[in-house]
């Protein structure tokens, strides 16, 4: 925990007391939104635990989510359709996801850790942090909450999009989920834009 503090504590010693952490869920996804969260900590809470989405399992990781919702934080979420992505890219519709998730923090931030190398457009002091979630603990509190998001999300729709086994793959390129698009055709909630989904009759879930 003192590696992912070592950020949030020099902000902290300067006087910025609000410092939120941005990430994002589903970037290289075939199916659905890109979703950001914001997360500023409250510094007096538990923060044991807290890490890179991709490095905990998937029930702790809905442990972790339930307690950043409930232990006095400040979370903000983003997020941007399949349609938008294809109609724009996947870049600037995940910058748009993380702009949503900082303008939704109540109060507003007093800087911003995004994780990656480009920003989104922030009124807010603002620092790209390559590899954030393994480097802020405020990022890797934002990718969890993103994460939890939108596997919450992904597999809500399952029961309309049966045939891609959502439950289990999120949405991701597996053999399973790829074998679906190649025998079904993409669904409407696919991106259309990413290379396996343009093939075969769009599925209209019926």
């Amino acid at each position: 925990m003192s590696d992912l503090l070592a950020l949030e504590r020099a902000l902290w010693g300067r006087g910025i007391l609000r410092v939120a952490g941005v990430d994002e869920a589903g970037r290289g996804s075939l199916f659905g939104p890109v979703v950001a969260a914001a997360v500023i900590l409250d510094p007096r809470g538990d923060l044991a635990g807290i890490r890179d989405s991709k490095t905990v399992p998937e029930g702790e990781r809905e442990a972790l989510y339930e307690r950043l919702a409930i232990g006095g934080h400040v979370i903000g979420v983003g997020l941007v359709d399949a349609a938008e992505i294809d109609r724009t890219d996947i870049l600037r519709a995940t910058l748009k996801a993380m702009s949503q998730a900082v303008e939704k923090l109540d109060p507003a931030p007093d800087y911003v850790l995004v994780d990656g190398n480009v920003l989104p457009p922030l009124p807010f002091p603002s620092r790209a942090v390559v590899k954030g979630d393994t480097l802020s603990v405020s990022v890797a509190a934002a990718s969890l909450v993103a994460k939890v998001t939108r596997d919450r999300l992904i597999r809500s729709l399952e029961k309309d999009y049966p045939l891609y086994g959502l439950r289990r793959n999120k949405g991701y390129g597996t053999r399973e989920h790829l074998e679906a698009i190649r025998r079904h055709g993409p669904s409407p909630l696919h991106r259309k834009s990413f290379r396996p989904c343009q093939r075969g009759p769009l599925y209209d879930g019926h």
